[in-house]
C-alpha cells in the first residue's frame, strides 16, 4: 500500500466533531449497544470482534465507548499479556480460544491472534515458517468459528504517520497517558514501514467472504468511534428483545429498625 494510500485509509475529509455533538451522538448509540445486548442474551447469539491496528491508533478508546454502558458479563473484553512459557508451547491460538463466547455473549479482542502476522513478525519473535503457516491455518480456522455459529467482525484502525507522531509525544508529556507507552510501542513507531508490510500481507491473506477485514480511519478519534459503533450495530441484525416493564417496589416497613451508632473511620470530605 501507498503512503498515499495509507494516509487516505487514516485521514478523514470531515471537519473534526465539537464534545457536545460527540456525546450525543456517543449517548444514541449506547442506547443501540444495550438493545443490542438484550436480544443477543434473548437470542443466544456468539459474537466475537476484534479490534487490530496500529499502536496509538485509538483502539482502546472505541472499545472503552462500547464496553462503558453495557454489562461486562455480556460485552467481555479479552486483552492477552505477553504469553507466558507454558502458553508458548501451546497450539497456536490456543490461548485466545479459552476466551471465546458462549451463547448470549459478545468478546472484544484487544488484539488477538493476529500478533503472529503483526507485532511477533515485525519483533521477531516468530519465524517465517510460523507465519506462512498461520496465512494458511487462519482462513480455515475462522471457516470454523463461523460454522460453528459465531459471528466474527473484524477491525483495523489506520492512523496516519504525523497523527501517530503526535499522539506518542503526548503520552511521553502527559502523566496520566506514561503507562500506554512501552518500548515495543516505541520500537513500532521506527519500524513504520515493517508493520505497513506485514499489515498488508495479513490483510491480503486473511480477508475472506465470511470474515472480512473492516478498515476504520482513526486520525479524527471521535469520528472513528462513532463511526466503527455505528458500523459494528450494522452488521448484527437485532431487534428490542421482549421484557417486562419494570416497576419500583415500596421499601418495607422498618419494625423497629434503628441505624446503630457506629465508631467507623469516614473519608475525608475534601471536594
Amino acid at each position: 500500500m501507498s503512503k498515499a494510500a495509507e494516509g487516505g485509509m487514516a485521514r478523514g475529509k470531515a471537519a473534526k466533531l465539537k464534545r457536545k455533538q460527540f456525546e450525543k451522538a456517543l449517548e444514541k448509540l449506547q442506547v443501540e449497544l444495550v438493545r443490542l445486548q438484550e436480544w443477543v442474551k434473548y437470542k443466544g447469539l456468539k459474537i466475537i470482534v476484534i479490534f487490530e491496528g496500529r499502536d496509538a491508533a485509538g483502539k482502546g478508546g472505541v472499545i472503552k465507548r462500547i464496553t462503558e454502558r453495557v454489562s461486562p458479563r455480556v460485552f467481555r473484553v479479552a486483552a492477552l499479556p505477553a504469553p507466558s512459557e507454558r502458553e508458548k508451547s501451546q497450539v497456536y491460538m490456543q490461548r485466545y480460544i479459552q476466551h471465546f463466547p458462549a451463547a448470549g455473549e459478545v468478546v472484544i479482542f484487544d488484539r488477538s491472534w493476529y500478533n503472529r502476522a503483526l507485532v511477533e513478525r515485525v519483533m521477531g519473535f516468530c519465524s517465517e515458517k510460523q507465519v506462512e503457516a498461520f496465512f494458511r491455518l487462519c482462513p480455515e480456522m475462522e471457516k470454523a468459528f463461523v460454522d460453528a455459529g459465531i459471528q466474527l467482525i473484524k477491525y483495523w484502525f489506520e492512523v496516519s504517520q504525523k497523527e501517530q507522531t503526535r499522539r506518542f509525544q503526548a503520552r511521553i508529556q502527559d502523566g496520566r497517558k506514561i503507562w500506554k507507552l512501552s518500548p515495543m510501542d516505541l520500537e513500532s513507531h521506527r519500524r513504520w514501514y515493517d508493520y505497513s508490510r506485514a499489515r498488508d500481507q495479513m490483510l491480503a491473506a486473511t480477508d475472506t467472504d465470511f470474515a472480512p477485514w473492516y478498515i476504520v480511519p482513526a486520525d479524527d478519534k471521535r469520528r472513528a468511534r462513532l463511526n466503527c459503533i455505528a458500523h459494528l450495530l450494522s452488521l448484527i441484525p437485532y431487534k428490542t428483545a421482549p421484557h417486562e416493564k419494570q416497576k419500583l417496589p415500596k421499601r418495607q416497613k422498618p419494625k423497629g429498625y434503628v441505624e446503630p451508632a457506629r465508631r467507623l473511620k469516614v473519608i475525608p470530605q475534601k471536594y
